[in-house]
């Protein structure tokens, strides 16, 4: 009797010990579901380890927070641009070298007192398609320091207090994975100036990321960078600019910047030896960076084009003939720049509302002017009709 009530006893106690365990399973695996970062933690996780062995950094331990910003990562041996691939800006280079580049390289020549440490904040400004993103991406390939790419998106969160701990996780996961630059492209978006219409989550994380940025500043040993370009540095916030005492303007390239980022762009292409670059140059006045780039791809059709053109007429062509210098003046002189384009369809089509705008205030004038017209005929009728009556009592009297 008293074997069997212990047999009862420690059945009772495997089966609650069961059931613990798994209501305890259960209950993990439901909030691990509910977890609203738990898929970007995942993919991070497996992001972080395949950065850690590109890299030959060891697997630092990091928060959920930081596994999401570590999605946001770019090996710089993974980024195929250099100095060397951008045309033109020698003087904008050689100082980005020496201000930004040297410093994430050689921390040891820059150790002597607070003069010679290294920049924390960089911003470069100037119009669209002249290179700015290329600049940032060759400065960390050149560096050799991981690049975050701070998007915003990525910063936002439902979740009451998020968006702090993650601009906190960009900053802790760039000293954890140092020499890194912190890269925030249209930067005015997220640190322009601060106005008391601005969202409550927004004028926090701008709070957050500029008192990070300040004990950054502080430690001379953190080899850490922000990095930022902009289009409207006008926009930017009075403190957001005082930390970026480095300021490069990334203007519209002259002639002999044109030639160099036509030999750049074309180089490695199928060409013809005898193309003028620097007529071309001439002929490419006021384009940027990126528009040269759209011209010689454009450029680059009109072999195809001849292939295809042959083949319809039964005449196979086995390869393209190389690009001409024939091939890019078509192009400059059939089309338009893209910002040309939309300005001259801006101007057309306020020239045409203005036009269809003045056609009804004609119409209205003249139907005022009738209007008027006949309200004077009224009055004049009404009051010869009231001088006859008068007449008319008269003469009966006589």
């Amino acid at each position: 009797m008293g074997g069997s009530s212990e047999t009862k006893i420690l059945q009772e106690l495997i089966l609650y010990a069961a059931s613990a365990a798994f209501s305890c399973l259960v209950l993990f695996a439901g909030l691990r579901h509910l977890d609203p970062n738990r898929e970007a933690s995942k993919k991070a996780l497996e992001h972080k380890k395949e950065i850690s062995k590109r890299l030959g950094r060891p697997l630092v331990q990091t928060n959920p927070y930081e596994d999401v910003i570590a999605c946001d990562v770019i090996n710089p041996d993974h980024i195929d641009v250099e100095f060397g691939s951008i045309g033109g800006l020698e003087t904008i280079k050689q100082a980005l070298y020496e201000l930004v580049i040297l410093p994430l390289k050689r921390p040891e020549l820059f150790a002597y007192g607070k003069l010679l440490g290294p920049q924390k904040g960089v911003l470069l400004y100037g119009p669209p398609g002249t290179g700015k993103t290329m600049l940032a991406k060759a400065i960390a390939k050149e560096s050799g320091a991981v690049f975050i790419n701070v998007r915003v998106s990525n910063l936002m969160s439902k979740w009451f207090g998020d968006a702090q701990k993650l601009v906190s996780a960009v900053f802790s996961l760039a000293y954890k994975l140092q020499p890194a630059i912190i890269f925030i492209d249209e930067v005015e978006s997220f640190l322009g100036q601060r106005r008391s219409t601005d969202h409550e989550a927004m004028a926090n994380m701008k709070t957050e990321f500029m008192a990070l940025w300040d004990g950054f500043s502080t430690d001379p040993h953190a080899r850490v960078m922000v990095l930022a370009a902009t289009n409207r540095p006008s926009e930017l916030d009075e403190a957001i600019l005082r930390r970026l005492p480095q300021a490069f303007e990334i203007g519209i390239p002259d002639r002999r910047e044109r030639a160099e980022i036509l030999k750049v762009t074309l180089k490695g292409e199928r060409v013809e030896p005898d193309i003028d670059f620097d007529h071309i140059a001439r002929l490419c006045e006021g384009y940027t960076g990126s528009d040269i780039f759209e011209l010689c791809k454009k450029a680059a059709y009109f072999p195809i084009r001849e292939i295809l053109d042959a083949e319809r007429k039964g005449k196979p062509c086995l390869d393209p003939r190389p690009l001409s210098q024939l091939d890019l003046e078509k192009v400059l002189a059939t089309s338009k720049k893209t910002q040309v384009a939309a300005g001259e369809y801006s101007l057309s089509s306020q020239s045409s509302a203005w036009r269809g705008s003045r056609e009804p205030d004609e119409v209205q004038a003249a139907i005022s002017g009738i209007s008027k017209l006949l309200v004077s005929q009224i009055i004049n009728l009404q009051s010869e009709s009231q001088d006859s009556w008068q007449r008319d009592p008269e003469e009966d009297s006589r």
